[in-house]
Parts: structure tokens; sequence; C-alpha cells
């Protein structure tokens, strides 16, 4: 029996075209992701490095406690940029269809936004006190606080107009804001810190201005480039069968996802923030520490988020268009580019441990206590990395409800357990319950995949 006729050059190239296409998509859309979302740690850092050079650890510390707190309040509400995502990738070319999920995504947000600024201001003080914020650092604190909460309606409207742009595969619009408001913060936090003496009231200002410009300039670009959704929502909000008491069945779509996608954020930054509590019950210097190894970790994710916003994207696409294999090859193109990505942070904090520390603090003390449990920072991205990246799979797909089991087994039967059980090593305990939470996360949902996958349940 004859041997097949191996393929001919034309057709090799073809085939290296078609192997080669989801990985260069993938590229193009996750790129300026990447570099946005860099900047949003970055500007962190930026905070971090500022008050840790100051003359005390006492206002690293109380930044640290404010910035933990309000990415709880705000950050829970991160469910209108990844639902929002979801929701409009799955809408395909269908701009009608995008244009509704995005008036009712900022509807919701200003709804959410006003209720948060006017419940928690009055519990400042028992949040800082249940955070551990110590006498010194207390004050700072509640400061930082009571100055973020003022731009809250804004900062979840930013999340829903990302979430738009991600859906549509337009990266760099996001591109375009984050960099511009986070650069616009960092120098703002170099005016009021040090210029101007500020401390914590000055870093809460930087970034209430940069939740202003965020808005502002994403408003104009959504009229720049996608005007027919910001002329929609001005038409749409006048429409009586846009709203819930006419047409509920779009809102309950829009509730049931962001639902799951509300609970499993909100014990993800419960997670977050009792470590930050563990540490700030252990001395301002451990918690001044692991406030700058959680902005290194927090650099690493939003890195790595890159790949799992085009994941998003590319995957609603895919779903919409019930193709099985675009859906197979986005998902195995974006794990191998998030997988050589985390390999190279991961050298590069190997390398550069002695250079890249002193860059945040000058405090001796704190300076020790990072340098102490750095190996947990360079060992998370390798095993942290699935879990961003398959997020990406899942708020694609609409699995929402997947991801909300999966993060409450790690945090409630997994994290919490392991704390307690270790709480006698002090930080070492917490640090290593961090990456069993982790290791939860990614392990959780590789097990759903795998189902899914087999039995062809993403369609």
């Amino acid at each position: 029996m004859k041997n097949s006729p191996a393929p001919s050059r034309p057709d090799r190239k073809r085939i290296s075209r078609r192997f080669a296409a989801p990985y260069y998509r993938v590229w193009y859309l996750a790129w300026p992701m990447i570099l946005s979302n860099i900047t949003v740690p970055l500007l962190g850092a930026v905070d971090t490095a500022v008050l840790g050079h100051l003359s005390s650890p006492e206002y690293l510390s109380g930044v640290a406690i404010g910035a933990s707190v309000i990415s709880m309040l705000l950050w829970a509400f991160g469910f209108l940029r990844m639902g929002t995502t979801g929701l409009v990738a799955r809408a395909g070319r269908d701009g009608e269809a995008a244009a509704r999920w995005l008036a009712r995504a900022l509807c919701l947000a200003g709804l959410l936004g006003t209720a948060v600024l006017l419940c928690a201001s009055p519990l400042l003080s028992l949040i800082t006190q249940w955070m551990n914020a110590s006498a010194e650092a207390a004050p700072h604190a509640q400061d930082y606080l009571q100055i973020r909460l003022l731009s809250a309606p804004l900062a979840l409207a930013n999340f829903a107009l990302l979430g738009f742009f991600i859906g549509r595969q337009d990266s760099r619009a996001p591109l375009m804001i984050l960099v511009a408001a986070n650069l616009l913060n960092i120098v703002l936090d170099l005016v009021l810190i040090i210029g101007l003496d500020m401390g914590a009231r000055g870093a809460a200002w930087a970034s209430v201005s940069a939740d202003v410009s965020s808005f502002t300039l994403g408003w104009w670009l959504l009229g720049r480039r996608h005007r027919a959704a910001r002329d929609g929502f001005s038409r749409l909000i006048r429409r009586k069968d846009f709203w819930p008491w006419q047409k509920v069945a779009p809102w309950l779509e829009l509730l049931r996802i962001n639902t799951d996608l509300f609970i499993r954020t909100c014990l993800l930054l419960f997670t977050l923030a009792f470590f930050t509590a563990q540490g700030a019950a252990q001395g301002d210097a451990v918690l001044a520490a692991n406030a700058i190894l959680i902005q290194l970790l927090m650099m690493t994710s939003y890195a790595l988020d890159g790949f799992a916003h085009a994941t998003e994207s590319l995957v609603g696409r895919a779903i919409s268009r019930r193709s099985m294999t675009q859906f197979l090859r986005t998902v195995t193109a974006a794990g191998v580019w998030a997988m050589v990505t985390a390999g190279l942070i991961t050298a590069v904090f190997i390398i550069g441990g002695d250079w890249i520390l002193p860059l945040f603090t000058g405090i001796p003390e704190v300076l020790a206590i990072a340098h102490r449990y750095y190996p947990w920072l360079c060992a998370l991205p390798l095993v942290a990395v699935w879990s961003y990246q398959l997020d990406g799979v899942f708020i694609g797909a609409g699995k929402s409800r997947q991801m909300r089991d999966t993060m409450f087994i790690a945090t409630l039967m997994v994290f919490l357990p392991c704390w307690w059980f270790t709480r006698q090593f002090d930080n070492s305990g917490i640090w290593f319950s961090l990456f069993l939470w982790f290791s939860a996360r990614s392990l959780g949902l590789l097990v759903y995949f795998y189902i899914y996958t087999k039995s062809k349940y993403w369609l």
C-alpha cells in the first residue's frame, strides 16, 4: 500500500497559518491588555514606593489597609467588567444587542456605586478596627477611605465601559484609558504626597482624580470608536421596554451572571483582606512587608490577566458561532502564551530579588521581612496562572456558577482551614494558606474544564 503524498509547499503554508492564527489573534488582543493591566498594580506600587520611603511605616500601613478595604468595597462589583465582557462577546456581531448590555451595566453601576458611597462612609471606623489597624495607622486608613469613596459610582461605571471594549475585541481603548489615568495618578502621587506632604490623603485624592479621568476618557472613546453604542445608551434609557418593570428577562440574565460573579469576587477579596488583616495583627512592619509582596503579586496577576481578557472575548465569539474547533484553538493558544509568560515572570523574580525589593522601601526592618517571605512570591505565578486563565474561559462561555463554586471551595474548605492549622507559624502560615488557595482554584477549574470539554458542554 502506497504512502499518502506529503503536503505540497502551499499546503504546508496554509496548515502553518491555520496553526499560527489563534496564537497571533490572542497576542494581538492580549498585549494592549497586558500593558494596560500592568499600569493598575504599577499605580499601587508607586503608592507603596512613595509612602514606603517616608520616615515612618505608619503611612504605608494605613494606605495598605485602606487600599485593601476599597478593593473589597469596589472590586466586589468587578462582575460589572467580567459579566459585561461575556455578554457583549456572546452578542457576536449584533451591535444593538451589545449596546443594550452596556446600557444595563452602566445603569446598574450608577445605582450600586451610589449605594456603596452612602452606606460605607458611616462605617469606616468599624471597618479599620476589623482590619486590625494599629492606633497610629488607623487615622491614615480612614482618611484614605473617606476620600476614595467619593468616586465610587464612576469607578464602577469604568468597569462596565472596560467590559464593553474587551467584549467587542477593542483592546486599544482600555490601554489608552488605563495608561492615561494611571500616569496622571502617579504624577499626582509625587506632587501631593512628596511635594505637598499630604500623606495618605494625597494618595487618595490622586486615585479619585484617576477615576474621574478614566470615565471621561472612556466615554469620549466610546463615542469615537463605538458611536452607535454611546448614542444607543441615551436612546435606550428613554424607552419603556428597556427597564426591568417592562421587560424583565434580560435584567434577570444580567443579575444571574453577576450574582455568581459577585459571590466569587467577594470570596476572593475576603481572602486578600483576611491575609492583610493577619499581617496587621503581627505589627506594622509585617503588614508593610506583605503589602510590598502583594503589590508584586498583583502586578503578576494583572499581566497574566491580559491573556485571560483576550480569552474571554475570543471564547465568547466562538460560543456565539457554536464552533468547538475555534473554542479549543483559542484556549490552547492563550494557555501556551500565559504559561510562557508566567515562567518568565518567575525567572525575573528569582534573578532580580536583590534589587526589586529595595525599590519599594528603604526601611531595614520591612526590607528584611520582605526578603524572608520572598520565595513564596517566586513560586506563586506558576500555580496561579491557571486560575487566571481558566477564569477567562468560563467568563467568555458564561459559566459563572462554576467559578463561584470553585472559589467557595478554595476559600472556605482550603484557605481558612489551612490558616487555622498553621497559625503557630505566624506569617509563614498565612503565605502557605494563600499558596494552597491559588492551587485549589486552579485545580477546581481544571476539573470543570476537562469534564465540560469531554462532554462538549460548552456549546
